[in-house]
């Protein structure tokens, strides 16, 4: 036997059952199925086999089901994507591709999709192939095409045959965002014929294989979508606005987009055959593309991070139960993720019935919202805010295995907070600080166990931020790494282990950045022009309105830390001083750099901050200085945090500037976008503004020697 026909075998098990052929699915040695390019001539082998038995025996129909727990097919292999060197051959893949899924659709007998857990990407195509497809009403089911993420768009056939099974706009929307749908939300749409429970998942897939192909589906419109998708005149208005809001969001920065656009459009008004053809040679184009291989490579890394804890051979240690220290704003959102995210058990400590009052209705109010959408049900809501409680003192804490610390910035109360903790707690309690500045060796100073404790740096707000940064002293334990680790992945956070420093890695670059946009405000720089630079440029939000969010109450307690601990270079514009002066903290008092009415940011500059800083607003330099001077600060400052080991490697510092503030994707982060420039660019760069700006602009000894040497970090 050949080995291919042994992997055949292996992949494709195929067996019958009341007249039906059930296919199944199951790639060896893999948690997930995944599509590749040499199952295509495996997938024409099985259904040459359920031919030749159809002269043999009665086959009424086809069932396509996965050999997986979780998931029917996550998609199409990325690493085969990335193998293509030509434009050339990531279109015959595509192509490839169609020509399967043609096979499978015009096949004599009905091919159903027996649908448990995600249905992406290629996997979703492939269902939307078959002529029915049943799903499970688990929590884990979800149907979606989020080819968008990594620079590209559906590659098989998505982008012709889900508008016309849901619709143009609904598809537009789940195409250009990557959204998945849950389950409900999938048989609404028509997207699925039938959600059973997964115990009668197969059975029903049989009975609907039995009732023949389904009839000429008729898509039941709204009157909205009646009026903007069945003539040319609401198309164009269709397609003309979403470019229009595209282009708002990605500022033309992402090229995916607009092909899933043109590529959408074009199938519907010149028909399937030349959607298809035009599908196949705008996805082959964007495989090529900077942005997309950029966003490919930061999917490879985030998969490759989920395997390594940070703690060497060091395994994680189980958590049944965990303590919040403090009830604010950051411990109702670490106690969320934890007990509601986690499913951990977690007890919250405040000092007053306010507090811990205040941080329940955190978690009691999201769960309402996911009970009002449906994601949950009023009983599950119940029983999940029922794993979180409260005290004032440190009753009921003694089986503690985490405890997170979310007090103010204040290195007594934290060394109390040890103490307390120490005294209360078992031997093997972790206490991990969620400080955004202060050194942990610093907190752990007077610890009886200082290998127990870490820094757990989250960003605000916690339930929506992805990343956490576990920062490590000296004296810290590989189990404690690796428990910390595991304990914010189960929160579903993506954590980073960086080495103890004043503001550790994220905050230590962000500094700079916003550091260089105070300098350049009080040149007399408008806020406006240079948020909008930024944003020009990939950033989320510029800075002026990040300070605004975080509050400039909270920057001003930082900066001092980090210019004691790190250099001048830190020190923050001393006019500054006189926005606090103002009471001016932000978003949350309403008064900041922009205006807040009614409780949402206009987005209109306050114009009194001008006169209060003794400045005057005259725009005076090109978008392109201000971003060079306040990125090229982000930049130098992240190879300099490589350079005294605060990251462990190139691939951590992209994730973590990328999830941590919004670093521009499609750039890949600071070290792959510096190496696009080229140390010797950057070096010149920064020691022209050295001349012109002073000192802060010096290039760190890393990208001067890389600059030599003509080296690149990856």
């Amino acid at each position: 036997m050949s080995e291919q026909t042994a992997m055949e075998q292996q992949v494709f098990q195929l067996s019958f059952q009341q007249d039906v052929a059930v296919v199944t699915m199951d790639v060896p040695g893999e948690s997930v199925n995944t599509l590749k390019a040499e199952f295509a001539d495996q997938v024409r082998a099985v259904l040459q086999q359920i031919r030749g038995a159809m002269t043999e025996q009665t086959v009424r129909g086809v069932v396509l089901i996965s050999g997986k727990s979780n998931s029917f097919i996550a998609g199409a292999d990325i690493a085969m994507l990335d193998a293509c060197s030509t434009a050339a051959e990531a279109e015959a893949l595509a192509l490839a591709g169609h020509e399967v899924f043609a096979e499978i659709e015009q096949f004599p007998v009905p091919v159903v999709a027996a649908i448990h857990g995600t249905c992406l990407g290629g996997g979703l195509e492939l269902a939307m192939a078959c002529h029915w497809r049943v799903i499970t009403d688990h929590e884990k089911t979800r149907l979606g095409l989020p080819e968008v993420q990594l620079g590209l768009l559906p590659g098989g056939g998505g982008t012709q045959r889900l508008p016309r099974l849901v619709g143009i706009a609904k598809s537009l929307d789940m195409m250009l965002t990557g959204k998945q749908l849950r389950a409900k939300q999938a048989l609404k749409a028509k997207l699925a014929d039938d959600m059973v429970p997964e115990s009668i998942l197969l059975n029903t897939a049989i009975a609907l294989a039995k009732t023949g192909k389904p009839g000429k589906r008729q898509l039941k419109r709204d009157l909205m979508a009646k009026v903007l998708e069945t003539n040319g005149p609401g198309r164009q208005l269709l397609f003309s606005q979403a470019k229009k809001q595209l282009l708002a969001k990605t500022k033309g920065n992402y090229p995916a987009p607009e092909a899933i656009l043109a590529v959408v459009r074009h199938g519907i008004e010149r028909g399937i055959k030349r959607g298809l053809a035009k599908e196949a040679k705008e996805f082959a184009k964007l495989v090529m593309t900077p942005e997309s291989e950029s966003l490919r490579q930061l999917f490879f890394a985030t998969t490759e991070m989920k395997k390594d804890f940070g703690g060497g051979d060091a395994k994680p240690a189980d958590i049944s139960k965990a303590l919040v220290l403090g009830g604010g704003l950051m411990g109702g959102g670490i106690a969320n993720v934890t007990a509601i995210k986690a499913g951990i058990p977690t007890r919250i400590k405040d000092i007053s019935e306010q507090g811990i009052s205040h941080a329940l209705q955190y978690s009691y109010e999201r769960l309402q919202k996911q009970v009002k959408r449906r994601f949950v049900t009023k009983s599950q809501s119940i029983a999940q805010m029922a794993k979180l409680s409260g005290t004032l003192n440190y009753s009921g804490v003694k089986d503690a295995d985490i405890v997170v610390e979310a007090v103010f910035e204040d290195l007594s109360l934290k060394h109390q907070m040890v103490a307390d903790v120490e005294a209360n707690c078992s031997e093997h309690t972790v206490f991990a600080s969620n400080t955004s500045s202060l050194p942990i060796a610093d907190i752990a100073a007077h610890a009886k166990r200082p290998e127990n404790v870490i820094g757990l740096h989250y960003f605000s707000p916690v339930d929506k931020m992805p990343l956490v940064e576990v920062i490590a002293h000296d004296k810290t334990s590989d189990q404690t790494i690796a428990t910390t680790v595991a304990f914010a992945r189960k929160q579903g956070k993506t954590p980073i282990v960086v080495k103890d420093g004043a503001g550790f890695y994220v905050n230590r670059i962000l500094a700079l950045y916003v550091n260089e946009a105070a300098q350049l405000l009080l040149a007399g720089e408008p806020v406006d022009h240079i948020d909008r630079s930024l944003v020009q440029f990939g950033f989320p939000v510029g800075p002026m309105q990040l300070l605004d969010e975080v509050g400039i109450d909270v920057g001003s307690k930082i900066a001092p830390i980090l210019q004691q601990h790190l250099g001048e270079r830190f020190t923050a514009p001393a006019a500054f001083d006189k926005l606090l002066a103002d009471d001016r903290k932000g978003k949350k008092n309403k008064r900041g750099f922009y205006q807040y009415k009614g409780g949402k940011g206009t987005k209109k500059v306050d114009e009194s901050v001008y006169p209060l800083l003794g400045v005057s607003a005259n725009q005076s330099l090109r978008q392109d200085d201000v971003i060079e001077r306040c990125v090229l600060q982000m930049l130098n400052e992240a190879a300099r945090c490589l350079e005294e080991g605060i990251i462990q490697s190139p691939r951590d510092g992209d994730i973590g500037a990328i999830f941590g503030i919004g670093f521009p994707p499609f750039l890949g982060g600071p070290f792959r976008y510096l190496d696009a420039l080229g140390a010797a660019q950057v070096v010149n760069r920064l020691e022209s503004l050295t001349k012109t700006h002073g000192s802060r602009f010096e290039p760190c000894d890393r990208l001067l020697q890389m600059a030599k040497d003509n080296e690149s970090f990856y």
